[in-house]
């Protein structure tokens, strides 16, 4: 399966395809452009041969100060038709740059984009409704980044907004 993906790509998106580096996994991987993700995963969910139906997860990671770009963002797409073969894609991202969105091809993409986003700082152009999941609106940086703060940027200000909504709701509810 691994010669028929790679035969497929390397024909078809030769120029969205990166130099594939040495990483410690039992799984197919390749690494591609920003700009061509989403002619890629839209291709390898709908080839009739491939079948990649399944986004498993998605997540990033923070390279900082050990690989450049800074970012990384991996697809673990899974083919059902093909005995549940797994893939990832991964998709290095530098520090500011935006990431599009994948969530008219794999719905179940929204949620864990708007968590990246949250979490990491890193932007999905073309997302619905990219917004805090997790952390609250008025949080500053992204807890998940290697250089953030261990104690973080100082957080009294949001027990004082928290306390104000929560007078504010008891008052008008």
């Amino acid at each position: 399966m691994n010669e028929k993906i790679t035969a497929y790509l390397q024909s078809r998106h030769a120029e969205a395809l990166l130099p594939q580096r040495d990483i410690n996994t039992n799984l197919y991987h390749i690494s591609i452009r920003a700009s061509h993700l989403k002619e890629v995963v839209k291709e390898l969910k709908d080839n009739a041969d491939l079948s990649f139906t399944y986004l498993n997860d998605l997540t990033s990671v923070d390279w900082l100060g050990k690989r450049s770009p800074r970012f990384e963002i991996v697809y673990l797409l899974r083919s059902p038709k093909n005995n549940h073969f797994r893939m990832q894609i991964r998709v290095p991202v530098e520090e500011g740059e935006t990431v599009p969105s994948i969530t008219d091809i794999f719905v179940g993409a929204n949620w864990p984009e708007r968590e990246i986003f949250d979490l990491m700082g890193i932007e999905f152009s073309g997302h619905p409704q990219l917004e805090r999941l997790i952390m609250p609106d008025n949080f500053v940086g992204h807890p998940l980044r290697k250089d953030f703060p261990l104690e973080g940027p100082g957080q009294d200000y949001l027990i004082e907004d928290l306390l104000t909504i929560h007078v504010q709701d008891d008052i008008t509810g």
